[in-house]
């Protein structure tokens, strides 16, 4: 009996906040509007995420009668925008935390990121501690070279591959099997080790 209407109580808490969903949402929306689509729908979930656990918070305090979707909303994007998310902590020494981005002023990217205007998936190539500025740079111009020495059709798969496409997606792309893609992989493999190959004895 007592878990029956604990599970009730649940269900009206969950049945009230799905009612104010939607205007989260369009207020996260506009909040992150210039973000990319797929970031965009990451913060509005942690917006949801926040929500959530100010209201069930509210609600446990018996504050429900001033639980209204726009403060709620918010108060969640100013939490996203600090950083604060549902779950995680405040590290301000893990570079990987946006609290730690945000108040240290750097950001974190993705360095598979590929802008088709500039053709720049080259620069996922990174210097670190064994491989200098010059090595680097030299990886950037054989990458290049090797893809320009590369038939039309198995470049445009090559970027494709490289930009972390999986061989399903490559193959639905470029109107051929996965099993071709794998295929197409491996000889890619060799032509660009037999090229590094080249490189080297010349």
């Amino acid at each position: 009996m007592i878990a029956s209407a604990d599970r009730l109580r649940a269900q009206a808490l969950h049945d009230r906040f799905l009612t104010m969903l939607p205007q989260i949402r369009a207020q996260a929306r506009v909040a992150f509007g210039g973000k990319s689509p797929e970031r965009r729908e990451e913060l509005i979930a942690e917006v949801f995420a926040n929500c959530w656990v100010a209201f069930v918070r509210l609600m446990e305090r018996g504050l429900g009668d001033v639980v209204y979707p726009t403060p709620l909303a918010q108060y969640a994007i100013r939490q996203v925008r600090s950083g604060r998310k549902v779950g995680g902590s405040l590290n301000v020494n893990d570079v990987s935390s946006g609290y730690a981005q945000k108040s240290k002023g750097f950001s974190m990217e993705s360095l598979d990121q590929y802008s088709q205007r500039k053709k720049q998936w080259k620069e996922i190539l990174v210097e670190d501690r064994r491989t200098g500025p010059a090595e680097t740079a030299a990886s950037r111009i054989d990458v290049g070279e090797w893809l320009r020495s590369l038939p039309k059709r198995s470049r445009v798969i090559a970027e494709t591959l490289a930009l972390g496409e999986t061989t399903k997606k490559a193959a639905r792309k470029h109107g051929v099997s996965a099993g071709r893609i794998s295929q197409l992989r491996r000889e890619l493999k060799g032509n660009w080790e037999a090229f590094q190959g080249e490189l080297v004895t010349a």
